[in-house]
């Protein structure tokens, strides 16, 4: 793996998961130091993050992590549910049925994942194969295209959200409404339940920033996240 891509992995990577919140600068020197590489693939690095949107120039600054406030979640799941809507519809109609045949067996099992307590992991890579299965079903390149340009700002968001068990069955209640309505051909059915299913991620979601503000007695969510950590 090159250098630059190695960079890019351990940064975005540290992006996505909190160690450099909201608001951190992002130096080359620095970044070039702790990473042990030069400065051009640290360089490099940057201008990947930046066209994902992860890093954003501010003035005096240099690259900065982009925010993550409330407001800019809505937004995000704004966009998300157009999205992603379409993208069921289309899935509906153009599957492979093979894909979401064996995935409707698992989720009908997913609650015994959730409930074992120990096991969340499993779940998620059930859920990670099933937007596997979409991408791979939508047939649309471009649609496909502004989902995954998405991807890496909803991780950031999953983040916030608490690992609520009542939440996650009834999620995956959800994610099996949607794969049934897929194997019966059900496009609206299919655009329906993925519309209700990402409202309800939404309301959960905000849930836990309202909770995680409430509890640091109303300080901005960046700092409430820091210190968290």
């Amino acid at each position: 793996m090159r250098a630059s891509d190695r960079a890019y992995a351990r940064l975005r990577d540290d992006i996505l998961h909190w160690h450099t919140p909201p608001g951190t600068v992002f130096a080359e020197v620095e970044q070039a130091e702790r990473l042990k590489v030069s400065r051009t693939p640290i360089r490099e690095a940057f201008s990947r993050l930046a066209a994902e949107g992860l890093l954003v120039p501010l003035a005096g600054r240099g690259l900065v992590v982009s925010e993550l406030s409330r407001e800019t979640i809505i937004e995000l799941f704004e966009l998300r549910i157009v999205l992603e809507t379409e993208a069921a519809r289309l899935v509906a109609a153009r599957r492979n049925v093979d894909l979401f045949i064996g995935l409707k067996e698992e989720f009908e099992h997913a609650a015994e994942l959730i409930d074992r307590g120990d096991d969340l992991a499993s779940y998620y890579e059930l859920v990670a194969r099933l937007d596997a299965a979409m991408d791979e079903s939508v047939g649309s390149r471009f649609l496909l295209g502004a989902i995954r340009q998405l991807r890496p700002h909803l991780a950031r968001v999953r983040g916030l959200a608490r690992d609520n068990r009542k939440r996650l069955s009834d999620a995956a209640a959800e994610h099996l409404t949607i794969v049934e309505a897929i194997i019966d051909r059900d496009s609206e059915l299919a655009a329906d339940a993925t519309s209700v299913h990402l409202k309800k991620s939404l309301r959960n979601i905000l849930e836990s920033v309202d909770a995680l503000e409430g509890a640091a007695g109303g300080r901005e969510l960046t700092e409430t996240k820091q210190g968290k950590q």
